[in-house]
């Protein structure tokens, strides 16, 4: 039998270049490596298992990861960091992509299993890592065979169509993938990009009747967030938020909140998802939702640690 505790996360590391009233700074991001970032402050036993560079931008991102409690099972390669440029408006960010032959992509299938813990019952991913290329066909098959392993797979799709060149091919690949997951989290900006020709509710019915996912959790921003579990939805507002500073990162603390109340509740973390009661599921999507409104009182991506969520949650 698998041991459990610990989750495994894997996805694009890179350097945000942001631009925010006028001020440039250089900050480690991406979604996936902001989502182990979030669990390793949350106390949670995470590793990540994407290469990091091992330039001088790399040698950040592997600080940053291992200053929160973030294991590194990816290993380091030669090839360059990715870079992103972002710029924030009225607190909403906007982005473009350098990721051609860099560190982040250097993956195989063999290498995921390889990376990964034994110990490991959750894998995440999702975001700039499923676009394009071998990386994201070597990602889907790594998650494909997972889900049949029966490890939980969590994904989150993060849609940023502005970047990708075959929009179709990468459709396609987020709607099988969405048929071999567990946890399934996306915003509606998400939902419209994968299902652009539908009005919200056609494109979630139509979501639904695809995804093996025991939870989907649909979060909508100010106006809070919807789940949908085993036929049944439960909705619940934002949570409140004294000051909006931007959103950088908050989806991402979102779903690490989450993931790691499923790990710290069960030692069997997907056997607690598939018997989640209504009463469990709305606490773990009001902590959530907590998390994910303290990093937007602070500057870019800044993940709160478990102290800070539990004097807030209660």
């Amino acid at each position: 039998m698998t041991e459990t505790g610990t989750i495994a996360v894997g996805g694009e590391n890179l350097i945000d270049h942001v631009t925010h009233n006028d001020v440039v700074s250089a900050c480690p991001g991406g979604s996936p490596f902001n989502v182990a970032i979030a669990l390793g402050r949350q106390e949670t036993k995470v590793h990540y298992i994407s290469p990091i560079s091992t330039d001088s931008w790399g040698d950040l991102l592997a600080e940053t990861l291992q200053k929160s409690g973030v294991t590194l099972s990816g290993g380091r390669n030669a090839a360059p960091t990715t870079m992103a440029r972002v710029t924030i408006s009225e607190g909403v960010p906007t982005y473009q992509f350098e990721r051609d032959q860099t560190a982040e992509r250097m993956v195989t299938e063999d290498g995921l299993e390889r990376a990964m813990p034994a110990a490991a019952s959750i894998i995440h991913t999702g975001s700039l890592t499923l676009t394009d290329g071998e990386d994201a066909a070597n990602w889907e098959a790594f998650c494909t065979h997972s889900f049949q392993q029966g490890k939980l797979v969590s994904l989150d799709p993060n849609v940023r169509l502005s970047i990708i060149t075959d929009i179709e091919t990468y459709r396609d690949r987020m709607l099988r993938m969405v048929g071999h997951v567990h946890l399934l989290k996306l915003s509606d900006e998400d939902l419209e990009g994968l299902f652009p020709a539908l009005p919200q509710s056609q494109a979630l019915e139509a979501l639904l009747k695809i995804t093996s996912a025991k939870l989907v959790v649909l979060t909508r921003g100010a106006e809070g967030v919807s789940a949908y579990m085993r036929g049944d939805e439960l909705k619940l507002p934002a949570a409140s938020l004294a000051k909006l500073v931007d959103t950088v990162g908050a989806g991402d603390t979102f779903t690490a909140t989450l993931l790691a109340g499923l790990i710290a509740r069960n030692a069997d973390p997907l056997a607690f998802l598939s018997n989640l009661t209504r009463d469990e599921l709305a606490q773990l999507l009001r902590r959530a939702s907590i998390a994910a409104a303290l990093n937007c009182s602070r500057e870019g991506c800044n993940p709160p640690s478990r102290s800070e969520i539990d004097t807030a949650f209660f």
